[in-house]
């Protein structure tokens, strides 16, 4: 089959290449991809000791072509979307993937394919960045890089809970901010966006959101003594004023939060919000796309 892959551990050059398909252990399921969602982590997340080349991709969704003897409840032909994180045997940027059941959710009816795709790493780190944050409803939250994947889901759920939001985005898209829930938008490269924040929390938000990479620190210039910092990023940020700040967690389980997302998506009450759909061919347009960090929203690469 033809996949995208890195050839070795130290080149981050990713090609398009011939590899067989992934056997089928019989505690695995295999997916036949439909489509899988472009991430920045996608060049680089290459588990440790792997054979090359290396399938790239971490999220997709498909529909069952085999299961292993020891597999049950999911039947051939089921509407899946999966994640693939430090999978040994490959990605998702291949026709075929063979992962564990535990790494695939059922994509409902009026969810289609394409949609589904785009939801796992940034649905995934949506929910724990909410669930981590813990806000109710008439708090405050900044959201640092709010336009991406991640963001544009924070701001829309965080805004259903009641919680007011600001964010940070290129001017291009603070309309884009505001129809997702955001009250205010701000330019991240005005140097009076701080300020900005401040007159709209007198006090400082109660809590900040750092998802872009060099984000924590100045956001933490607009969170309130004793506030709360989570920095999806993994920069380092020493706290001050009492403010706790933590890095990203990783849950076990967020299957019930994940669930709950899901089914806001297939009914519309939540937007996932997809760029640009690229064909498979220009699938490392689109990595490279993403990876200037300025999409809006997610990318998605089709095999239909």
């Amino acid at each position: 089959m033809q996949a995208y892959v890195r050839t070795d551990a130290t080149d981050q050059n990713v090609e398009l290449a011939e590899v067989p398909a992934p056997a089928v252990d019989a505690d695995e399921v295999l997916i036949a991809v439909h489509a899988f969602g472009v991430g920045v982590h996608d060049r680089y997340f290459i588990p440790q000791g792997v054979s090359f080349p290396y399938v790239i991709g971490l999220e997709a969704a498909g529909v069952v072509a085999e299961t292993g003897a020891g597999v049950t409840g999911i039947d051939v032909g089921a509407r899946v979307m999966v994640t693939s994180v430090g999978n040994p045997k490959g990605g998702t940027w291949a026709p075929l993937v063979a992962v564990n059941p535990r790494r695939i959710t059922v994509v409902p009816d009026g969810l289609d394919l394409v949609t589904a795709a785009a939801i796992p790493i940034a649905g995934d780190a949506a929910v724990e960045s909410l669930h981590t944050l813990g806000m109710r409803s008439g708090q405050t939250l900044f959201v640092a890089g709010a336009s991406g994947a991640i963001g544009t889901l924070v701001v829309q759920v965080a805004a259903q809970r009641g919680v007011r939001v600001a964010g940070s985005a290129s001017p291009a898209n603070h309309d884009y901010l505001r129809s997702l829930g955001a009250e205010l938008a701000v330019d991240y490269g005005d140097p009076t966006w701080t300020g900005q924040v401040r007159a709209w929390a007198a006090d400082g938000v109660d809590a900040a959101l750092a998802i872009q990479p060099g984000t924590p620190a100045p956001s933490l210039q607009v969170v309130r003594d004793d506030g709360h910092l989570v920095t999806v990023s993994g920069d380092p940020c020493p706290s001050e004023r009492g403010i706790h700040v933590e890095q990203f967690p990783h849950r076990a389980d967020t299957s019930s939060d994940m669930a709950d997302l899901v089914a806001d998506i297939s009914t519309g009450r939540t937007r996932m919000v997809i760029e640009h759909v690229y064909p498979f061919q220009q699938a490392l347009t689109a990595l490279e796309k993403v990876e200037t960090r300025h999409a809006r929203g997610k990318l998605v690469v089709t095999r239909a």
